[in-house]
């Protein structure tokens, strides 16, 4: 019963989060969409890559160790330790933040104040706005361990609502602020987000619903840190796990964000070019990334609960393996489906995308060639988060460690490669070493999970084979697309344009058609763990 409960609470979890990450995700688009008309592509350079970038950083380096090692706790757990050792992601989260500044602004170039002003306060403003986020956390685990999806729904809907408001509000009404602008709009997103949750604690702390779910605080001062009698003062086994996750997300840092780290310190793109680059990220991650983050985080729960860490699948409970072998092979084939699908029909609708987006000035450069490479780059993606998050759920303490090796030598050859292909073929060369590091990735945990399952009957890697008859209706849609778009995109007037988008259209129906046909399972896997609203029928497609 624990794996189905495991299971029914992730794919919930998966279907709010993968909601959520749309509206982010369209808010963004439209966002940037509207400040394309208002700021220069320099300051949006600026912005989405170089104080992004430090945002981001000093949020990951502080938090994401303790986010992988405290979900893997289970709700019965001395919680008033494992809030001890949350609460030290904030005096991290002020280190890193004090580091990156001082970096940002003495070992980076600086953005001519002629032409970008106030890029010292955009510095400060992103740095403390990381510190502020970092006080939700505590509360933020202990939402997702107990499966409190509402939460974060709420909070950081509203937040990016907030942030996306103010900023079109002063884009429109003074322009000349800049930085200013982005600036509050960050602060303003990271003090909304932990006022939500201090609310919702506020009101859930004490509650029916807290004692139905078995809730480990009586008080919202038990969410503070404090000494600990005759115990230690934070759970030192998961310290340790802990530090072992820290030392991995260094390394997977610079995986994640590496052509940002190439583009600040090695100045291999002038700020208008990273601007054009960042622009076509989002759009080519609009539709990847909100779904496929939300299943990796809500599945990785799901793998580490029904899983035992660094255990032998023989030694384990049978319908347990069973279950994460059969979920394992559904989640390949469903992300597979979805990239192959981007993949394809990306090719022949890059230039439309972007010359409806920004205009003639971005279909017209390097930007239809970044998003074709990109669509390929989210079928890696797609992939890796699935075999990824099974990966690091089974792996024992001793085997995570000896992967920060390989994570090691990935990230010194993506820093390698991606100054090398950048002078070669420029932004895309980004998207070309992404893609090589993601197939290592993958190709090690591919053959991790072969070796997990060797000893047993189940084959999840078999989620990565297609029928033949659907591979013959994704051929044939990429060859209509690419005719369509050859003989009748872009610049032949509206019709032509129709024209084309009706033929995508029904090619997109008959690959649709097709997988309905062919992956019956599958169909029934979606309906039961992401359409449907009664979650105790969810495993009927087994």
């Amino acid at each position: 019963m624990r794996a189905r409960e495991a299971l029914t609470s992730a794919a919930t979890l998966a279907s709010y989060s993968a909601g959520l990450q749309v509206l982010f995700r369209v808010l963004t688009f439209i966002l940037n969409g509207y400040t394309l008309r208002y700021v220069s592509k320099e300051t949006i350079g600026v912005v989405n890559v170089r104080l992004t970038l430090l945002y981001s950083t000093v949020v990951f380096l502080a938090r994401e160790a303790f986010r992988k090692a405290c979900l893997n706790v289970g709700v019965e757990q001395k919680w008033s330790q494992i809030i001890n050792l949350l609460w030290l992601t904030v005096p991290l989260g002020v280190f890193w933040a004090l580091l990156m500044a001082w970096v940002w602004l003495n070992l980076v170039a600086i953005p001519d104040p002629a032409v970008i002003p106030h890029y010292e306060v955009g510095v400060v403003a992103f740095g403390f706005s990381a510190v502020v986020e970092l006080l939700a956390e505590p509360m933020w685990v202990l939402a997702q361990v107990h499966m409190l999806v509402s939460v974060k729904v709420i909070a950081e809907s509203l937040a990016m609502a907030v942030k996306c408001v103010l900023t079109v509000v002063c884009i429109t009404l003074v322009p000349h602020w800049g930085l200013y602008v982005f600036s509050l709009a960050q602060l303003l997103y990271s003090f909304t987000l932990l006022a939500c949750y201090l609310l919702y604690f506020m009101k859930f702390i004490g509650s029916r619903e807290a004692q139905r779910k078995s809730f480990p605080l009586t008080s919202l001062t038990d969410l503070l840190p404090k000494p600990l009698l005759r115990q230690h003062v934070i759970d030192l086994q998961l310290a340790k796990l802990t530090w072992t996750f820290y030392k991995q997300s260094l390394l997977k840092q610079i995986l994640t964000e590496g052509e940002r780290y190439v583009m600040t310190f090695l100045n291999v793109l002038n700020f208008g070019e990273q601007g054009i680059y960042d622009i076509v990220n989002n759009l080519g991650s609009l539709v990847a990334r909100f779904l496929f983050l939300p299943i990796e985080e809500s599945f990785y729960i799901f793998f580490a609960n029904v899983l035992e860490r660094g255990k032998d699948p023989r030694h384990q409970r049978e319908e347990e393996i069973r279950l994460a072998a059969l979920v394992l092979k559904m989640l390949l084939k469903m992300v597979f489906l979805i990239g192959m699908t981007i993949s394809v029909f990306g090719y022949s609708y890059s230039q439309l995308a972007l010359d409806i987006y920004g205009g003639s000035w971005l279909s017209s450069g390097p930007g239809p060639g970044l998003l074709r490479c990109y669509c390929v780059y989210v079928l890696l993606l797609a992939v890796n988060g699935v075999t990824e998050c099974f990966t690091f759920a089974a792996m024992s303490n001793q085997e995570v460690s000896r992967y920060n090796f390989v994570m090691l030598a990935l990230s010194l050859s993506f820093l390698g490669l991606s100054y090398c292909l950048t002078w070669w073929q420029g932004a895309i060369g980004f998207i070309l070493a992404n893609c090589m590091n993601m197939g290592l990735r993958i190709t090690h945990s591919l053959w991790y999970i072969s070796r997990y399952f060797r000893s047993t009957e189940h084959q999840p890697l078999r989620g990565l084979q297609l029928a033949t008859p659907l591979l013959l209706v994704y051929l044939t849609s990429g060859v209509v697309t690419v005719i369509s778009q050859a003989a009748l995109c872009c610049d032949q007037g509206v019709f032509s344009r129709s024209l084309h988008v009706l033929f995508g259209a029904i090619c997109l129906l008959a690959v649709a058609v097709a997988i309905v046909s062919t992956e019956p399972k599958l169909v029934q896997f979606i309906k039961a763990h992401f359409l449907s609203r009664d979650k105790t029928e969810i495993v009927k497609w087994e």
